[in-house]
């Protein structure tokens, strides 16, 4: 089951999808209509995903890994026992007994329980996640979710209360219980006795020569320098485990999410450098650069250019390179009052992640625009919107400005100068809204 839980509002809406028999804060139960569907989808090739959304279902809303989980059930009930097999028994095995009804002494001792246990909670989710920078959560290994609960359980004194702190902090009773016997404990004891012995052996391969290694450097100098093998995965679990980072050429976890996810999609060219189609707002140009001002800091400008009459309709800038800094330029694009979407209007990017991330491309839907991308690694694909960066840092004075708001506001003032006072040889030697205005007259 998918640790992610649904809203009252995500609740209100998913209950409005024909195929959702039930749905509750922690769980979803589909008719068995949808199932047939699903299963005739997967044999035509589709992905789970695009089933879902075909179907009305919003995959952000119901979460990947609940898609996921839902698609090898129901292929598994399938193949085993065919349609039968896709029939949701539950209610006819159910084979639970009636509740008694509980005691006055009972009920005080629950509601007393149940008071403890919001305080348990509260101190659990404050402590189940590492922050790191930005809004960035690293979640903790179940062994140190186990001792957390052990250390909730001795404060408030609660009994019985171990399945469910378990379930809250999603983790199995049974390994809690593992954890603290005295056979792991001696076991763990053990292993990380002879962990430090490994530790010590691969710092000295780490800092060999002065130089800081990775875990690749790390095997061949142990087997090189030292004539010592160790498998590649016990040296990354060591690193791991001390902390040992490469301050070089480190892994982008990002990335390799987005392919093991597969949710972030690249479009196909739509565009093939058509860029003047004489049509204000039916080609909107797209992308990001770097800023770089004062001493050493960096700024980041996001922009959406008319490809046909050069003006740019909307700009958004930011301290900090996330997926925000792409959809908050769409919205100011929403609320430009020159911006009048034609037909078939699109909108034109490289593959950069912001662009492909599944945020920015229903945002783009909802706007009701198209979305085009350029080839990999071609910038001539969208090269009136690299033209005009260019521009800009040879004719904005950057490199003057010394905090962010000085910057924001030169770049907020060139784009008023670019849009209305900047004649351009190309637009009829005319500023982009004197050729915008020009382009409506005569249409």
């Amino acid at each position: 089951m998918s640790k992610k839980t649904f809203t009252e509002k995500e609740i209100k809406q998913l209950k409005t999808n024909k195929y959702v028999k039930s749905v509750s804060s922690k769980g979803i139960t589909y008719t068995d209509e949808f199932k047939h569907i699903f299963i005739e989808g997967k044999e035509k090739g589709k992905f789970a995903r695009e089933i879902f959304e075909q179907c009305g279902f919003d995959v952000e809303i119901l979460g990947t890994n609940r898609v996921k989980s839902a698609s090898k059930r129901w292929q598994k009930a399938y193949k085993e026992n065919g349609i039968i097999g896709l029939r949701d028994t539950r209610a006819e095995n159910s084979g639970r007994l009636l509740k008694s009804e509980l005691t006055l002494e009972e009920k005080n001792a629950r509601l007393e329980a149940q008071i403890n246990l919001l305080k348990a909670e509260n101190e659990l989710f404050k402590k189940d996640t590492i922050c790191r920078k930005g809004d960035e959560e690293i979640e903790l290994p179940p062994s140190q979710k186990y001792v957390l609960i052990h250390a909730v359980i001795e404060k408030y004194h609660l009994k019985h209360m171990v399945k469910y702190l378990c379930e809250i902090a999603g983790v199995s009773r049974s390994g809690y219980y593992n954890y603290f016997s005295i056979r792991s404990q001696e076991q763990r004891k053990q292993k990380d006795e002879k962990d430090e012995v490994v530790k010590e052996i691969i710092l000295k391969a780490f800092n060999f020569k002065g130089r800081k290694k990775g875990a690749r450097q790390i095997k061949m100098t142990l087997a090189g320098q030292f004539n010592v093998v160790y498998n590649l995965k016990r040296i990354r679990r060591i690193m791991k485990k001390y902390g040992i980072l490469c301050p070089i050429r480190k892994a982008n976890p990002y990335r390799r999410m987005m392919k093991a996810t597969k949710e972030h999609r690249v479009v196909p060219n739509l565009l093939n450098r058509e860029f003047k189609q004489g049509i204000p707002c039916k080609v909107l140009l797209t992308d990001i650069t770097y800023l770089f001002y004062g001493n050493g800091k960096r700024a980041y400008l996001s922009t959406i250019k008319d490809g046909s009459t050069g003006e740019l309709l909307a700009h958004h800038m930011s301290e900090r390179m996330t997926i925000d800094l792409a959809t908050d330029t769409l919205k100011k694009l929403e609320k430009n009052r020159n911006f009048k979407k034609s037909k078939d209007a699109l909108i034109h990017s490289d593959q950069g992640v912001h662009y492909t991330h599944p945020v920015f491309q229903k945002a783009v839907k909802k706007l009701g625009l198209r979305q085009s991308m350029s080839r990999r690694g071609n910038c001539w694909d969208n090269a009136p919107q690299e033209s005009f960066f260019g521009h800009l840092k040879d004719e904005a004075s950057i490199k003057a400005c010394t905090t962010f708001d000085e910057i924001r506001k030169e770049i907020k003032q060139y784009m008023i100068y670019y849009n209305h006072y900047r004649y351009q040889w190309n637009l009829k030697k005319m500023t982009p809204v004197q050729y915008r205005d020009h382009l409506l007259k005569t249409a």
